[in-house]
């Protein structure tokens, strides 16, 4: 498949059907953490970037090969901005039209501020947009936006949309070690969530290789502190989960590509994926995936992470197969 994957394990949608209606990178953000890489060049307007229909088609595909109770959730992702797709508000009422799985769509929340992109959202049963900062400045310093999206546009979007949202509004806050970690950028960030008024607001840490290099998680007390200042909505995720499912790919490398695309994986996860679906054959198919030139490892943390080969990182820890 070319637009649907997984499922995967997710910390907050537990085995979630991921649709990408985006190419890679296509995003207004260029996030110092993001897990795809730099963003170049910046994208500011919608389009209709992959096929709705095609994807529509294999949602329905890939549903009809799982059985019940193996998805959780279906997710629009992306590997970039999926509200940069002008189709989205159709592809989710379709794919809803097709089983009684909920519809979750993770997004930066950039677009919130234009009406017809409220709308489209509006249909989904959960929304997850981003909120990192609490002023401009760490805004500009953390999400590195294309010039003409602003924090008080963000903002705005935010507070607009859950005025009229009926579904569960969970905004992600991804703290970064020494920029929105610190007491002063917290209670920066409480005072305008409280704005927002989300259901729940995640703490999350940059686990999988970011963009740039000198990116590191806040330490246990960091992010302790963060829970216990942005409120009694907020709370600390688990680590990320193993257990991708490649049990109905006819093509394994095809499979793996499609995960490590939109969710770079520890070399150490990859293998144990890999050899609960094909006992013995691991060594085998990280040859193939280094054979193939499709895909890179990244070293982050001490640790070995494959990804897309078209990724860009902010250093040389990237080595291409």
């Amino acid at each position: 498949m070319n637009y649907v994957f997984g499922p995967v394990p997710s910390r907050r949608l537990g085995r979630s059907l991921g649709i990408d209606p985006i190419p890679l990178k296509t995003c207004n953000w260029n996030c110092v953490y993001c897990q795809l890489g730099r963003t170049a060049p910046l994208t500011g307007e919608r389009g209709n970037y992959a096929p709705p229909g095609q994807i529509v088609k294999e949602v329905q595909r890939a549903l009809e090969a799982y059985g019940s109770g193996e998805v959780d959730w279906i997710t629009f992702v992306g590997s970039g901005e999926p509200t940069l797709h002008e189709s989205l508000g159709w592809m989710i009422r379709q794919v809803k039209a097709l089983s009684n799985t909920p519809v979750a769509v993770i997004t930066n929340g950039s677009l919130l501020y234009r009406p017809e992109v409220r709308e489209d959202l509006s249909m989904a049963d959960a929304v997850l947009p981003s909120l990192d900062a609490g002023s401009d400045s760490l805004y500009r310093a953390i999400n590195r936006s294309h010039p003409t999206f602003t924090f008080d546009r963000l903002v705005g979007g935010l507070v607009e949309f859950r005025r009229g949202y009926t579904g569960k509004l969970w905004i992600e806050v991804m703290l970064v070690k020494g920029l929105n970690d610190r007491e002063a950028a917290l209670k920066d960030l409480a005072a305008v969530l409280a704005r927002v008024e989300p259901d729940e607001v995640h703490i999350s840490l940059p686990l999988r290789p970011p963009a740039e290099s000198w990116v590191e998680p806040a330490d246990p007390e960091s992010t302790a502190r963060a829970a216990a200042i942005l409120g009694t909505v907020a709370r600390i995720l688990p680590p990320i989960p193993e257990g991708v499912n490649f049990s109905n790919s006819d093509d394994l490398l095809d499979a793996v590509l499609a995960v490590i695309s939109r969710h770079p994986m520890g070399e150490d996860e990859l293998a144990r994926t890999l050899e609960r679906w094909k006992p013995g054959n691991t060594e085998k198919a990280l040859e193939m995936l280094k054979a193939s030139g499709r895909a890179q490892v990244v070293t982050r943390f001490g640790r070995r992470f494959w990804s897309a080969a078209e990724m860009r990182y902010g250093d040389k820890a990237a080595r291409k197969h």
